[in-house]
């Protein structure tokens, strides 16, 4: 009887996981997701902001270069942004604060980045200080 009711319970609760993912693929793309826009000037800002943006499902490629469908809404997101006239930085920051510094490729500098930036100018100084000594010393023996 304790069989058939985990049985029972792993049927019911295995759509209920897996739908929603299998949904995520089925969905047709997103209207701006491979068209471009009609005017090239707001094409072009378009593309130069969709090729500083992470694709967060990929992770090496940019929005511009990647064919996931998450990348995908971000495309339609851009341009349907850009066609209402609204800036590439706003835009950035809405996806930045929507998911996360990890979207943008130019992290910015804040209470969680800092060692981003600090920690490679701390190991070349240091790296300068001990060839300093050591040259200092190379010289006096």
């Amino acid at each position: 009887m304790r069989g058939l009711l985990f049985l029972l319970v792993l049927a019911l609760c295995t759509p209920v996981v897996w739908a929603p993912l299998a949904a995520q693929d089925t969905l047709p793309p997103a209207p701006y997701a491979y068209e471009q826009l009609e005017d090239p000037a707001l094409e072009a800002r378009a593309q130069a902001l969709m090729e500083t943006l992470r694709c967060l499902k990929c992770q090496s490629q940019s929005i511009a270069d990647s064919d996931a469908p998450m990348a995908g809404d971000m495309r339609s997101q851009v341009r349907k942004r850009i066609a209402a006239g609204e800036e590439p930085e706003a835009i950035r920051k809405w996806l930045i604060e929507r998911y996360g510094d990890y979207v943008s490729y130019t992290p910015r500098f804040t209470a969680l980045t800092w060692p981003l930036f600090l920690v490679p100018m701390l190991i070349v100084a240091l790296a300068a200080l001990l060839l300093r000594r050591r040259f200092r010393r190379g010289g006096e023996g």
